[in-house]
């Protein structure tokens, strides 16, 4: 059976992280949310996955992940729960552990990137929070960027299987997740982004080995991938970039 994956159409959000691992594994999937309404997806199924009255344990907000009667939200949850079925994650606890601290560690900067534009308040327009965003975003990009990267750039240099991936010998999920947040950052941030970048080698050869897997390329060229906009975590105002 395909897993359901439920998240918001137009967006690639923190759902990104998510199809990532379907697409490089292969693995059947349907995006729920961009299907027909009429075949009972679209988006009145994710409004009721994320409103239904009967569930026991309703998740919070999207991504939501669908396994038979398995449901689960937070991406680094749904991330932890595939590494194994999708083959990518290693096999010792100790490595599923230091991959899902990895993630965790770069969902706290898809959050920080998002709050660049949204300081203030999600209920807020960015335009309504101008001169926050500004204080935010410089901040941002000349201490945060840098530290970020530079910390997984020196999870690379010291893995003990090479410095090709983050984990072990093998690409797991925290590798996918590292080439979303840095195309990300290069979207939104491309100046400081660029500067940060020639610090960490390690950490765009690995962006760069992750666009070239078979798999994770030919989703990059199709339909499937849906493009950076600026409704997204990712925006692009150049502005807050110098």
């Amino acid at each position: 059976m395909a897993y359901q994956l439920y998240y918001w159409p137009g967006l690639q959000g923190r759902g990104e992280f998510v199809r990532l691992a379907l697409e490089a594994a292969g693995s059947a999937y349907t995006d729920v949310a961009r299907g027909d309404a009429a075949a009972g997806q679209g988006m009145p199924a994710l409004l009721h996955c994320l409103q239904d009255e009967s569930a026991e344990r309703q998740p919070f907000a999207c991504p939501v992940l669908k396994d038979g009667k398995r449901v689960m939200g937070q991406t680094a949850a749904i991330l932890l729960y595939l590494g194994p079925r999708l083959k990518l994650v290693g096999a010792s606890e100790v490595d599923r552990i230091w991959t899902h601290q990895i993630q965790l560690t770069i969902a706290d900067a898809v959050r920080e990137a998002h709050d660049t534009h949204h300081p203030v308040g999600m209920g807020l327009y960015y335009e309504d929070q101008l001169p926050e965003a500004a204080k935010a975003a410089k901040a941002f990009r000349t201490q945060r960027v840098p530290k970020f990267l530079g910390w997984l750039e020196t999870v690379l240099a010291r893995n003990p299987k090479g410095d090709k991936y983050l984990v072990g010998a093998r690409m797991s999920y925290a590798d996918l997740s590292l080439f979303q947040l840095v195309e990300g950052l290069l979207y939104a941030f491309p100046k400081a982004t660029r500067r940060a970048a020639k610090k960490t080698p390690h950490v765009m050869a690995l962006r760069d080995r992750v666009a070239q897997h078979k798999r994770v390329a030919a989703y990059l060229q199709s339909e499937r991938r849906i493009p950076f906009n600026e409704t997204g975590i990712f925006r692009r105002y150049p502005e807050l970039d110098a």
